[in-house]
């Protein structure tokens, strides 16, 4: 409605714009969900199918000698760094996990969601092992079960970790922001009615 009372011609596309970016900021906060949902789900079932039928130290070949199955219980980091300092690592997996759900609402781009929910899988895939199992609260081992030739034995979670920060550096060599836009495009800002939206994330 203008000033003068005559209804404003540009109010139906306005409010059809702002629907159209509410709709697609929920499906993005879908893929996250869906994402960090089978990664975590994933991780916990396989955990629970090593530490079940398998004895700790176990080696049992897969595809040999390219991958066997080596269920150990991990207190540290990757390849067994700061074995010692346990808490330390659930604290980081914490501050990691409220950092990636602060930056739900923000996401406009299908890559940065999945890449962000797997991660977000992986890291509460991990925590969990740190808070519910032994010696401790917070301070608790992750199963690990996957073995390479040459390599760190590591889990579902660490893969969906990997992979989702492997996808967020090739965004961002694409130049594909959060909010869908591109490095440098001037038109894809947020506030313009479909911005974003033509490109390929």
């Amino acid at each position: 409605m203008t000033d003068n009372g005559i209804p404003d011609a540009g109010q139906p596309e306005k409010a059809a714009g702002s629907r159209r970016r509410g709709g697609g900021r929920a499906m993005y906060r879908l893929v996250v969900v869906l994402c960090a949902a089978v990664a975590y789900v994933f991780d916990q079932l396989t955990k629970l199918w090593v530490v079940g039928t398998m004895t700790e130290g176990q080696i049992t070949p897969v595809l040999p000698p390219l991958l066997n199955w080596h269920f150990i219980r991990n207190p540290g980091a990757a390849f067994s760094i700061g074995t010692e300092i346990t808490w330390v690592f659930t604290i980081v997996m914490v501050l990691v996990s409220i950092a990636i759900i602060t930056q739900v609402p923000k996401i406009a781009s299908r890559g940065w969601a999945a890449a962000l929910g797997l991660v977000l899988g992986g890291a509460l895939g991990n925590l969990t092992d740190r808070l519910v199992r032994e010696p401790s609260f917070a301070q608790g081992h992750v199963v690990d079960f996957i073995a390479l030739p040459n390599f760190a034995i590591f889990n579902i979670a660490d893969s969906a970790v990997v992979s989702g920060v492997v996808l967020i550096c090739l965004l961002t060599l694409r130049g594909i922001n959060l909010d869908g836009s591109r490095a440098g495009d001037e038109t894809g800002t947020e506030g313009t009615p479909g911005a974003g939206e033509s490109h390929e994330r």
